[in-house]
């Protein structure tokens, strides 16, 4: 059962109620699309998928509390970043220490290259991949302020950090894969 999206609002419904073919149908239709999410704050794909299939159950159990105002793939999106965080929190290998050195991020000079700016295509999948290798701390504060639009006051909230830590840990996220981008471009 493939989703059309002005059929969008009928399958919410359904699925609110617990019918399994609008759930399948809601899933099917924003799976490329939040899969991308997860993937950039995990490691690996399996770390994705797990991710993925603990947020879409968060959507299923949520969709009575969803007003239909506002977007509901925005709405999704929020709750797999949730998810990501979540499923960092819980995992006592991967701890998210955050560097606490706030000083660093008002004393940063990172070099900038005196080269001329080109245009250039990266691939996509490359982009994720080296996403992907950032630390976790990193990875999770570069997705939250560039790719979920929070501020640092909310990251901070959202992490337990203060907003210097959150600046800081953006700054270096950006220069790191800055770095890993232009080994590929050169």
């Amino acid at each position: 059962m493939a989703l059309h999206p002005s059929k969008i609002k009928e399958h919410i419904a359904l699925a609110a109620q617990g019918d399994r073919k609008s759930q399948k149908a809601i899933f099917e239709y924003l799976y490329g699309n939040m899969m991308v999410v997860c993937l950039r704050y995990t490691r690996n794909e399996d770390e994705a998928k797990d991710i993925l299939q603990e947020g879409f159950l968060k959507v299923f159990s949520g969709l009575k509390n969803f007003t239909l105002k506002g977007s509901f793939e925005g709405w999704v999106r929020r709750i797999m970043a949730n998810t990501a965080i979540d499923y960092y929190r819980k995992r006592k290998r991967d701890k998210l220490i955050f560097a606490s050195d706030e000083y660093l991020y008002d004393n940063a000079q990172i070099a900038e290259d005196n080269q001329d700016e080109k245009d250039f295509l990266v691939d996509p999948k490359l982009i994720i991949k080296e996403l992907q290798n950032l630390s976790p701390q990193y990875r999770m504060v570069f997705n939250l302020y560039v790719m979920e639009g929070y501020s640092h006051k909310e990251i901070a909230e959202k992490l337990s950090i203060s907003e210097g830590t959150s600046k800081s840990n953006l700054s270096k996220a950006k220069a790191n894969l800055k770095q890993r981008l232009q080994k590929h471009i050169r």
